[in-house]
């Protein structure tokens, strides 16, 4: 079994100082590896040489990081690796995880213990990523809420681009206005006028309420 540690900060211009003295009181500092690249993904040197090549983790092997996010951002992402760790019997530690530290001996009777700790990561980790999902959903809802109404296409319109927000307004086909008169006089049903505009059913519907508003 070997202990390793892992830290990661997002710029050349952030220190790694502070993660590393809080590791040096578990991991040796030569067994420390480090990145400085941002957390979105995990195409990082240091983080790739945990899984590959002569300093790979294996089976009975910790691994120790100070929080979950040091490991990366993308929540999605690393449950993946989460479950990489589990799958291949390599142990987490996360220091601001307390339950993660306890030391369990070594015994096969305790790879329970270890089942059950991973599992609290990946259950921790899906609930912080349910909860981001939600947030970016409120954030959304709020953002359109406060978008303006486009009165010719009833359409929110992005105060960014100044574009219609959704799928591109259906445009009138040249013969609207006559099929148009010629169904509310029940001259035709509603499938021949759609027949004749070539138009589907949600968009016929759409358009005949629209242009009914335009004229009203």
């Amino acid at each position: 079994m070997k202990r390793v540690g892992y830290i990661r900060v997002s710029t050349n211009g952030q220190n790694l100082a502070r993660q590393k003295a809080a590791l040096m009181k578990y991991v040796a500092e030569d067994m420390i590896v480090s990145d400085k690249k941002s957390g979105k993904d995990f195409e990082r040197e240091g983080y790739s040489s945990l899984k590959n090549g002569i300093g790979k983790l294996v089976r009975g092997d910790e691994l120790f990081i100070t929080s979950l996010d040091r490991l990366g951002r993308n929540k999605e992402e690393t449950l993946k690796e989460l479950q990489y760790f589990k799958d291949n019997g390599i142990r987490l530690k996360v220091l601001d995880i307390p339950t993660t530290m306890i030391d369990i001996g070594e015994t096969e009777s305790q790879t329970w213990i270890i089942e059950m700790i991973n599992n609290i990561l990946i259950e921790v980790l899906t609930s912080l990523a349910e909860q981001e999902r939600a947030n970016i959903r409120e954030r959304q809802a709020q953002g359109l809420a406060q978008m303006p109404i486009n009165p010719k296409t009833g359409k929110q319109r992005s105060l960014k681009t100044g574009r219609d927000i959704g799928r591109p307004v259906a445009e009138y086909p040249s013969n609207w206005k006559e099929v148009y008169a010629d169904w509310k006089a029940k001259k035709i049903t509603a499938v021949e006028a759609m027949r004749q505009t070539g138009l589907k059913k949600n968009t016929f519907y759409n358009l005949a309420k629209r242009y009914e508003h335009s004229v009203s």
